[in-house]
Parts: C-alpha cells; sequence; structure tokens
C-alpha cells in the first residue's frame, strides 16, 4: 500500500472510529484530493454554526411541544404533529452530524449532543446508529457489507432472489408502488430497531445513559400525549407525526445512494472510486441544503465525513474539478428526478430478478 493509500485509509479511521477500509489500488488519487481540501480549510469546525443550529432547533423543538398543550383537546394538532415530524428529522440531522464528529474536536462532545438529540429528543439509539452508518459508510451499496442494501420490506439487489418465496416474489414485484407509503413506518422500524439493540446489549458505549434517555422519551412522549389528547386523538397523533417522521426521514437519505452502482461482495475498489462511484448528489440552493441536511453533498459527505455541513457546498467545486481530472463520474440531479432513479431501481430488481446496475471496479 502506498503512503496516499496510508493516508485515505488513517483518515477515514479517524473520522469513522468503528469503520474498517480496504483501500487499495488508486488510494493515492485520495491522498491527493484531500490536501487540497485540508489547505482550502474546509475539514476545519464551525463551531459558531452549529451553536446556533442547535439553539434554533431546541427552540423550534420546544416552541412545538408549547402550541401542542396550547392548542389542546383538537384536531388541529394534525398540524403541529406536521411540524413536530419536520422538527424531529431536523434533530435527527444534528445527531447524524454528532455521529460524524463533525461538530466539535472531541468525541466526547460530540457523542453527549449525540446522545440528547438522538435518544432523548427523537427515541433513536445513536450508539446503535452509529455503528451501522460506520458499516454503511464503509462499504457503500457493496452486497455483504452494507446495511442498508439488505433485502427487507425492500430489495435493493437480487443476489438472494432464489431464496423468495412467491409472496415474496410477488411483493418485490411492485416494490417501488411501495416505497413511500413503506417510508411512513420507518420511525417505528427505527424506535423498534433501537430499543432492541439496546435491550440486547449490542451498544456497548454509553449503554446506561442511552436505555435512561430513551426511556424518558417515550414515558415523555406518550404521558404527554395522552395527558392532552383524548385517546382517539392522541393515537391519530402519533399515527401522523410518526409516520411523517419517517417519510421525511426516509426522503433525505433516499436520493443518496438507491439506484448508485452496487459493488460485488468480491469488489476491492480503492477508497476514492467506491464512494464517488456509489453516492449521487442533489442539485438545489440554500433551502434544498436546509431541507436534506446537507445530504444533498453525498458525494463530498462521503469522501470528508467528518466535513462540517457548511463546508460540504465550498468543497463540491473542488471534488467535481477532481473528479473530470480523473475520468471520475460526478452523478448530480435534482430532487425528483434522484426519487425517480431510486424507484426505477427498485422497480428493475423486482421484475427481472437480477441487478443490472451491479458493477466490478476493481482493477
Amino acid at each position: 500500500m502506498s503512503r496516499s493509500d496510508t493516508t485515505a485509509t488513517a483518515f477515514h479511521r479517524d473520522q469513522q472510529p468503528h469503520a474498517r477500509i480496504v483501500s487499495s489500488a488508486g488510494g493515492g488519487s485520495y491522498g491527493l484530493l484531500l490536501k487540497r481540501v485540508k489547505n482550502a480549510g474546509l475539514l476545519e469546525r464551525r463551531g459558531g454554526y452549529y451553536t446556533w443550529r442547535i439553539l434554533i432547533t431546541a427552540l423550534m423543538l420546544a416552541a412545538g411541544w408549547a402550541a401542542f398543550v396550547w392548542v389542546g383537546d383538537s384536531w388541529w394538532q394534525m398540524v403541529v404533529a406536521l411540524f413536530l415530524a419536520f422538527v424531529f428529522t431536523q434533530i435527527g440531522f444534528i445527531g447524524h452530524e454528532a455521529g460524524h464528529q463533525q461538530i466539535t474536536a472531541s468525541r466526547r462532545t460530540n457523542d453527549i449532543i449525540g446522545l440528547l438529540h438522538a435518544d432523548l429528543a427523537a427515541g433513536l439509539s445513536y450508539g446503535w446508529w452509529v455503528d451501522k452508518h460506520n458499516r454503511h459508510h464503509a462499504h457503500p451499496n457493496q452486497e455483504g457489507k452494507d446495511p442498508d442494501i439488505e433485502s427487507g420490506a425492500l430489495a435493493f439487489t437480487a443476489t438472494d432472489s432464489g431464496s423468495w418465496g412467491p409472496v415474496a416474489r410477488a411483493l418485490y414485484r411492485y416494490q417501488a408502488y411501495f416505497f413511500f407509503p413503506l417510508l411512513l413506518l420507518e420511525a417505528v422500524n427505527l424506535h423498534v430497531a433501537s430499543i432492541r439493540a439496546v435491550a440486547a446489549g449490542r451498544v456497548a458505549r454509553h449503554r446506561r445513559w442511552e436505555i435512561a434517555l430513551l426511556a424518558a422519551h417515550f414515558v415523555g412522549y406518550l404521558a404527554v400525549v395522552f395527558l392532552v389528547l383524548s385517546p382517539v386523538k392522541a393515537v391519530a397523533f402519533i399515527a401522523v407525526q410518526q409516520g411523517l417522521f419517517g417519510l421525511y426521514l426516509g426522503c433525505s437519505f433516499a436520493p443518496n445512494h438507491k439506484g448508485m452502482a452496487i459493488l460485488s461482495a468480491d469488489d476491492h475498489s480503492d477508497f476514492l472510486r467506491r464512494q464517488v462511484l456509489t453516492s449521487r448528489n442533489v442539485r438545489g440552493g440554500w433551502l434544498v441544503d436546509y431541507l436534506l441536511g446537507g445530504l444533498n453533498y453525498q458525494i463530498e459527505h462521503h469522501l470528508f465525513p467528518s466535513m462540517p455541513r457548511p463546508n460540504l457546498r465550498r468543497a463540491q467545486p473542488i471534488v467535481q474539478e477532481f473528479c473530470r481530472q480523473h475520468d471520475l463520474p460526478y452523478c448530480e440531479t435534482g430532487l425528483i428526478d434522484s426519487y425517480a432513479q431510486a424507484l426505477r431501481h427498485l422497480d428493475a430488481v423486482g421484475r427481472s430478478g437480477r441487478v443490472t446496475a451491479t458493477i466490478r471496479t476493481s482493477r
């Protein structure tokens, strides 16, 4: 392994403490790109930005629950549910950035921020999610290694199509039509997975804190909802708020990799190519940046996971030019088209029983 290969591997391990990257031929190119980005000061922390971001989000959360109490036992609470679904997702973005160590140089401080936002405010296990997400970053869209493309309610690859029963095969055939409706259940899925992971001891660090914070979230959430609303309105509020929370969260992550190249299980492509070929950016101005939590700069985020959110836009021209110089395809599209590409991929997997996008990039 070359010196630049080592640089790429060491950098990613430093930013993703639980991930293991195997970087092979071509890693030297990443070292050159890393140097350009560092010289531009784009890996430096943005403490002021995150102070205001966290403060504004906290005020939005407090305002949402204050409005909930003020509105009282009324069907107008469905509007409050919509607002809180939006706020919960914004909270999730901050937890995501804390997990990537983007907010401060202190891992302990990032973890505290992540625990408060993920476990206490949103009811999601920070430790479970960080471990899962780091495995995704280490092997994006790679069969057998990326947990985000494992077959479940949806099939993103058809490698194991031989094990599909007739019912599963029929469902997967029309899975593109089920994609957005299923996202309405994503928050519930994440809550259940979080509780299972913590209860089973699969969260090694801060487990006691996670148990306490998750319990505080669910007890507090349910107590407030059922104390203020009648049972029927309470159930309706939870269904709307959690359903829209899951939909918004899923719609924020779906454009990033779905429909992009699927790497075979034995792929050994270098770090740079692996991240660029499997990621997609979404065009847009400041509003798209805010609504998607900076995840619309997915290529830059995957290349530099610890880069603060406001620096991703500034890094984009550097990365685009670098990819052009090294003949790497840089995928960027509009928001609607990104969903269309993801749906076409799901439809192709369900109908053909094979993944036409599977490629090998190792040399």
